[in-house]
């Protein structure tokens, strides 16, 4: 029997990173989630059917907007059909803001929206994923985890898009809430707070960060990619940190570090 993951936003971008790399891993059968984009998704579950490779994973496509509470039952409730069990919850589904707006004149419009797909998704998506989770024992090689993907904005000030940054710290006290609930049932929760990344939201700022990243923005002096964040999530899901939880891992290029 093989363990099951669900990986929100995962039609592109970082989402679509961990799915390829989970599937590479060969260890789960994937729930790939999209809100809107349904070509990506097809796209995305055909590239991880080819990285699996003889790997016999199943890869099901199932979407669903997580600041829905309709749309969350309705994704939890597939994957408890359709497997019977979850082992893994990615919670990565997030969005910018459509207008970056000053702190002094921005509007409650982009706040809620931030809010509700960026925080209150989660929460309670998580709710949701940890009941299943509890339905049924752990596999003897895989254990049950949750992974929430933040952002440096959850500690970095961008005075532009405050209501991101508000969203990402709401989420990293998440994880660990999350972990000190859930440690009695064996289900461990992680955050992975990602860098500057190379994905369809980083585009417009590209010319901005290929500047600082030459003036010497990270000691590991490039782009993220979105499989360095996979990479991450294959090594949690893979039990590689089983007395660890409400862990921060820092996939950032040392961005994190305080330099004089």
């Amino acid at each position: 029997m093989k363990a099951v993951a669900l990986i929100t936003g995962s039609s592109r971008g970082i989402g679509r990173g961990i799915a390829l790399a989970l599937a590479r891993a060969g260890s789960h059968h994937l729930v790939i989630n999209y809100a809107g984009n349904q070509a990506a998704a097809g796209e995305c579950r055909a590239l991880a059917l080819e990285a699996a490779g003889t790997a016999g994973i199943e890869v099901e496509i199932v979407q669903g907007d997580i600041a829905s509470r309709e749309d969350r039952a309705r994704l939890i409730d597939t994957v408890r059909e359709r497997f019977g069990r979850l082992d893994l919850l990615v919670n990565n589904a997030g969005v910018a803001p459509n207008v970056r707006a000053d702190l002094l004149e921005a509007g409650e419009e982009s706040f809620d929206r931030l809010i509700n797909i960026n925080l209150k998704g989660p929460y309670f998506l998580t709710q949701l994923a940890s009941a299943l989770m509890r339905e049924s024992a752990p596999l003897p090689e895989t254990p049950r985890a949750i992974v929430n993907v933040t952002s440096i904005s959850a500690y970095t000030v961008s005075v532009n898009r405050g209501d991101y940054c508000v969203a990402k710290a709401g989420l990293a006290m998440m994880t660990r809430l999350y972990a000190a609930r859930l440690a009695e049932y064996g289900i461990n929760v992680f955050e992975i707070q990602p860098g500057i990344i190379a994905t369809d939201m980083t585009g417009p700022v590209k010319e901005k960060y290929d500047k600082l990243f030459a003036e010497g923005l990270t000691p590991i002096c490039r782009w993220g990619e979105p499989s360095d964040i996979g990479k991450c999530v294959v090594a949690i899901a893979g039990g590689a940190f089983p007395y660890s939880t409400g862990q921060v891992f820092n996939v950032d290029g040392g961005f994190h570090l305080h330099r004089l």
